[in-house]
Parts: structure tokens; C-alpha cells; sequence
């Protein structure tokens, strides 16, 4: 395959996020707007100077990112939806950026956000896809918790990883989301409490799974030009992919996407894993970051324990991971949860992660998950940012 015609000149910029709430009252609608608002704010931006719009969303239902238009006054030339869960914000950056490339569009918004009623995830579980209505849920198959259950307990006994070594990337991840003040954790995690923990579905116990929330992120695609003129921190995009259905033949999904697209990610970037300053994987639930560890390069296939075992994944370590706490302790609102590697890799560099700052960060790889229809997620993306200008 030819290698993909590069980014240059798009960036990447106005990191938003809002905080997280356990449970809301107000709609998604509520939640990308309050998003957006602080994304254009940042940049100096009013909405009517916003031409391109792309949304990422599971509870925005009915309408869509065409609906969004018109609850927020916005009039856009290019428009996109993306229902692709945690691999959301690297297909919406790539897709993005080939539209400023084509001038399609000047300034894009990517936002992903959703609300969390009471009743919320039981809802969507419900409805979440044709698979999940007929074949799922009626037989009491309730969610993602089960799927992972079986994969995690295929992984461990394939490649003899333990709950100790899925327990120390939780671990890592809540000393990292202390130090951010969105994170909906907020109390120190010990591997010993990890382990203790109350089942969930067997060998998945309590702080392997992500806690729904309220929220949103949001972020900003435009021109380097654009970008520099209005004095705006910004990364650039030196590699994106993304893949759909990959090995459906596989009897249970061990690997992802990544692996048919990971030579062409490094090619573009020009570098590789080696070169990362942190990494940021899509996280709702452990096993899942130890995939595209392995998948995109960082170790072999089935030693992503052993790799990490002598690795410090805090923001303070030599394998700085999920920096800003992850789904895991942060929270995982909807379809925003995949976009916080993404907000959180431009702020790092970009030099305004603030107490989660990697020091001299220059280099991100930010990678996503998503929409587990039936028996394995379908979606999986993977970009590169790099410091373009910083705060």
C-alpha cells in the first residue's frame, strides 16, 4: 500500500474539557455545547467563524450531529457524525484534517459528549445496537462488562498475564487522576485494594471498568497558518489510522486493527513507539490498554505485562500512560471517553496539562477502541501528535 499523503499544515488545538458529574440532569445537548463554547472561547473564536463541525455522541438521541446544528446556530459547510465510541476522536482528527487539507472547511470543532441520568447506560445497553437487541440483552448479556470478561480470561490464560499485572495500570491511572481535578475518582488506589475488590464478572473486578459519567471534550482542527495568526498553542498530526471489523475471523478478539495499519502509522510519523514521550490508549478496561501496547509496537504480542511490570506509567515516570487518569479513574462520559487521550495529548504538547505535565513532552501517540456490536469491538484508530507550538 502507498503511503498515505502526509498532514502538514493542520493543527491540532483549544483543548477543552468540561467536568465530569457522576449523574446529570441535562441532556447531551447541554454537555457539547458547553464544550464547544469552551473550545471556541480558548481560540478566540465566535460560532459563526465555525465552518466545520464533527460530533461523537451515544445519548444524543434523536438527533444528531444534523440536529446539533440547529439547537446550537451553527451553519457549517462540512459536517460529520461519528458513532464510533473510544476510537471517536482519532477517526474525527483524521477526517478533520483531510477536510482543512482540501479547504473544505477553516476551523473545525471536534466535540464528544454525553449526559448520564439515573437510568442512562441501562437504556443504551438496551438499544446500543441490532446484535445487542436481538442476540444480547433479552438473555440477560448486559453490557461490555460480560464481553470483556471473556476476552480478559482468554488473555490471561493465553499469555499468562495475572489480575496484578492489570492491577498496576489502574493503579497508575488514579495516582495520575488525582493530580487532575475533572477526574470523577477522587481517593488514592492500592494494588491491594484492587485485588480485593468485589467481583463483577469473573475474573473483571470492581476497578476494571470504567464508571459512567456527565461530560464532554472538545478540541479544534485547523490550519497552521490560521493557528499562528491568532497566537494559538498547537500540535501537529504527523500520522493517523483507522480500521473497521478487522480480523473477523479471529474465534475471540485478541488483537485489533492496529496491527494491519501499525507500519503505515510509523512510516508517516517517522519515528516509532521508542520515540513517544506518552502514550495514551483507549481504556475501559485494562486488558484493552495492554492490546494496543502490544499491537502498536511498544512489546511483542502477549508480553504487554512483562513490559510494563519495570515501567512507571505515571506522569512522572518512563512510560508516562494515560496521563490525565483515563476512563478508569477520570470517568468515561459516553462517547467522550474517547476523546480524553486526544484533549489530554495536546495539552501535554503543548505544554498546558498543568499538574499532569509530562516534562519536556514532545511526542504523543493517542490510540482508540470502540463499539463492542456483539462479541469485539469494530473500530480502532491511532494518531501522532508532536509539538508544533507551545503555551
Amino acid at each position: 500500500m502507498a503511503r498515505p499523503a502526509s498532514y502538514e499544515g493542520v493543527v491540532l488545538t483549544a483543548p477543552f474539557s468540561t467536568a465530569y458529574q457522576r449523574y446529570s440532569q441535562d441532556t447531551a445537548h447541554f454537555w457539547i455545547a458547553t464544550a464547544l463554547r469552551g473550545a471556541l472561547r480558548s481560540a478566540g473564536l465566535k460560532p459563526a467563524e465555525l465552518d466545520g463541525f464533527s460530533v461523537s455522541s451515544f445519548t444524543l438521541f434523536p438527533d444528531t450531529a444534523v440536529g446539533l446544528t440547529q439547537h446550537l446556530g451553527l451553519t457549517p459547510r462540512w459536517l460529520d457524525h461519528i458513532p464510533m465510541g473510544g476510537a471517536s476522536a482519532g477517526v474525527a482528527v483524521r477526517r478533520a484534517a483531510r477536510a482543512i487539507q482540501a479547504g473544505d472547511a477553516d476551523y473545525i470543532a471536534c466535540v464528544a459528549g454525553d449526559t448520564n441520568h439515573i437510568d442512562s447506560f441501562r437504556q443504551l445497553l438496551s438499544s446500543f445496537s441490532r446484535f445487542a437487541m436481538d442476540a444480547s440483552y433479552p438473555y440477560g448479556y448486559g453490557g461490555p462488562n460480560a464481553s470483556f470478561a471473556l476476552l480478559t480470561d482468554r488473555y490471561m490464560h493465553e499469555y499468562g498475564a495475572t489480575r496484578s499485572d492489570f492491577g498496576r495500570i489502574c493503579v497508575a491511572q488514579r495516582a495520575n487522576a488525582l493530580k487532575n481535578p475533572n477526574a470523577v475518582m477522587k481517593k488514592p488506589l492500592t494494588l491491594d485494594q484492587y485485588l480485593s475488590a468485589r467481583p463483577i464478572a469473573d475474573p473483571i473486578a470492581l476497578f476494571d471498568c470504567v464508571m459512567p459519567c456527565a461530560g464532554a471534550e472538545a478540541f479544534l482542527v485547523m490550519s497552521q497558518d490560521s493557528a499562528e495568526k491568532r497566537g494559538l498553542p498547537y500540535a501537529t498530526l504527523s500520522a493517523a489510522i483507522e480500521r473497521h471489523n478487522a480480523h473477523p475471523d479471529d474465534p475471540i478478539q485478541l488483537r485489533g486493527g492496529w496491527t494491519l495499519d501499525v507500519d503505515t502509522l510509523w512510516d508517516q510519523a517517522g519515528c516509532g513507539p521508542q520515540d513517544m514521550d506518552l502514550v495514551q490508549t483507549y481504556d475501559d478496561y485494562p486488558v484493552i490498554s495492554m492490546m494496543q501496547i502490544e499491537d502498536l509496537g511498544f512489546c511483542a504480542k502477549g508480553r504487554a505485562a512483562d513490559f510494563l511490570r519495570d515501567k512507571d506509567m505515571t506522569t512522572t515516570g518512563d512510560f508516562p500512560h494515560n496521563t490525565s487518569g483515563g476512563q478508569l479513574s477520570g470517568g468515561q462520559a459516553g462517547a467522550a471517553g474517547g476523546f480524553i487521550g486526544m484533549v489530554e495529548a495536546i495539552r501535554q504538547v503543548t505544554g498546558q496539562a498543568n499538574d499532569t505535565q509530562v516534562p519536556d513532552a514532545k511526542r504523543a501517540l493517542v490510540s482508540g477502541f470502540g463499539m463492542i456490536n456483539f462479541d469485539r469491538g469494530l473500530c480502532s484508530s491511532a494518531t501522532v501528535l508532536e509539538t508544533g507550538m507551545r503555551a
